[in-house]
């Protein structure tokens, strides 16, 4: 074969109208349509609001100052950007791959398959580290209510402190797939309790830190100035991450080309809302001054504590963050499935990850492999500098759907859109240039574990994806 005709194939798109086509189908059943457009939003903010904000407010106030709230703004707004590229490509093109569908319509195939390995970074392996940290939350809320905790053996991973098998964190994952199996409606009701619990623990803080107010902590605002606010903005836009996850719901939502829009810009709105809300209660009640950023799990139960001068508090915040891990888990795990799903359906990966159960509706065999692969990792994997590696992988896939919807616009401009990115081209151009400016202030180490991740995946590419894909086997 020329090397002409093997970068045609490399390249080769696969038409919009034939993945909307192919929505919902799998191997021996389908999905069902059954999420509405609150449920998707919950998914999305399930995602995002995970135990960033319990943890990184802590890391991101030294460098700050109270002008962390701006900052908190600004990365919301770098966000903004890439939610509003994926708003436009989710109600274009409704389905499960997210921005692996995406990419395969508007860049090719080799593109489609480096992001959806960019997803498998993303999801698997970050959802694999929070669960890590699940023990550590949960001996927290142990010690609080009944004064002991797990013994680390079984709470921390090998290679941690006394560490022998993560235990809790395979609970967390068997817990989360035991849910997913019942059904993505079951699913998505669970999810919803789990978000209002976090969401309301998050706001008990916040009324609770209002009561020690002094509005003297905010001065001076920007003790650090603007290369302080700019530093912690890159260092929180991290907790953003999972905006995206609505979109994995595509072929599962009941009007996905309306609702997956909505739901994309509204769990960014309600995560940023929240996001600043508690910055402003944190600093508010506590000097900026005594926040220490190494040691950060429990910043906000002790400012909770201190305000009030009592335990309590702290120990209903402590129990919002194992809840919020509970819901992180349970959501990524979901949308890498689909991911798969729709990759498998491709014939990239193998047919396995496409069956779908006739009685529950749902790609059992797919749920319950990624839900073995995730628990032997973060159950006996110390996950390191591969699990940094996942903010570089989710920036790449930000990046190539920013630049999806510059394509799709040209290549297809009468393709039926339900939402438009406004100030095009401006949007999406700034959403793939904040990615990659993002992406260039990651340390050198992250970079390494990355480009190592990218080979790994061009290897089983080119094994067995090139092999097997439907779309070069049609042109033979």
């Amino acid at each position: 074969m020329s090397r002409l005709a093997l970068a045609g194939r490399l390249l080769r798109t696969k038409p919009t109208e034939r993945i909307i086509a192919e929505g919902g189908h799998g191997e021996g059943g389908e999905l069902r349509r059954t999420m509405s457009l609150w449920q998707l939003t919950l998914f999305s903010v399930g995602a995002t609001l995970g135990t960033g904000i319990f943890v990184i407010l802590g890391q991101a106030v030294p460098k700050a100052g109270p002008a962390v709230v701006v900052s908190f703004v600004l990365a919301a707004i770098t966000a903004l950007f890439s939610a509003l590229s994926y708003a436009e490509l989710a109600g274009t093109i409704p389905v499960s791959g997210s921005s692996y569908s995406y990419a395969y319509a508007t860049l090719g195939e080799l593109v489609a398959w480096i992001c959806g390995w960019c997803l498998m970074l993303e999801y698997a392996v970050s959802v694999a580290a929070v669960a890590v940290g699940w023990g550590e939350y949960l001996n927290s809320f142990l010690r609080s209510l009944f004064g002991f905790t797990l013994p680390a053996a079984i709470t921390r991973s090998p290679g941690q402190d006394g560490g022998v098998i993560n235990v809790t964190a395979i609970v967390i994952v068997l817990l989360a797939t035991w849910l997913l199996l019942y059904g993505a409606s079951e699913s998505a009701t669970a999810n919803a309790i789990f978000v209002m619990i976090k969401v309301v623990v998050l706001l008990f803080f916040c009324v609770v830190a209002f009561t020690a107010f002094q509005a003297k902590n905010f001065t001076p605002f920007a003790p650090l100035g603007v290369a302080g606010i700019t530093a912690a903005a890159s260092q929180v836009f991290f907790s953003y991450i999972g905006f995206d996850a609505a979109s994995t719901a595509g072929e599962e939502a009941r009007n996905p080309k309306r609702d997956l829009p909505l739901a994309i810009i509204l769990s960014l709105v309600i995560v940023t809302a929240v996001y600043v809300l508690v910055a402003v209660a944190a600093i508010g009640a506590m000097p900026w001054t005594q926040f220490d950023p190494k040691h950060t799990e429990a910043s906000l139960s002790y400012i909770a504590d201190l305000a009030v001068g009592a335990t309590w508090p702290g120990l209903i915040v402590s129990f919002g963050a194992v809840i919020a891990i509970a819901s992180v888990v349970l959501t990524v795990i979901f949308g890498q499935t689909r991911i798969l799903f729709a990759m498998s359906r491709d014939g990239l990966i193998p047919r396995v990850f496409q069956r779908v159960d006739m009685r529950h509706q749902v790609p059992v065999a797919n749920t319950l492999i990624v839900a073995a692969f995730i628990s032997v990792l973060a159950g006996l994997v110390p996950l390191g500098q591969l699990a940094e590696a996942t903010s570089i992988g989710t920036l790449f896939a930000f990046a190539i759907v920013n630049v999806g919807v510059l394509v799709l616009r040209y290549r297809s401009p009468e393709l039926p859109r339900t939402f438009r990115t406004p100030l095009f081209p401006a949007t999406p151009v700034l959403g793939a240039v904040f990615c990659v400016i993002v992406m260039a202030g990651l340390a050198g180490v992250t970079w390494v574990a990355f480009g190592l991740w990218m080979l790994v995946g061009l290897i089983c590419y080119f094994l067995y994806g090139y092999g097997h894909s439907r779309l070069n086997a049609e042109v033979g």
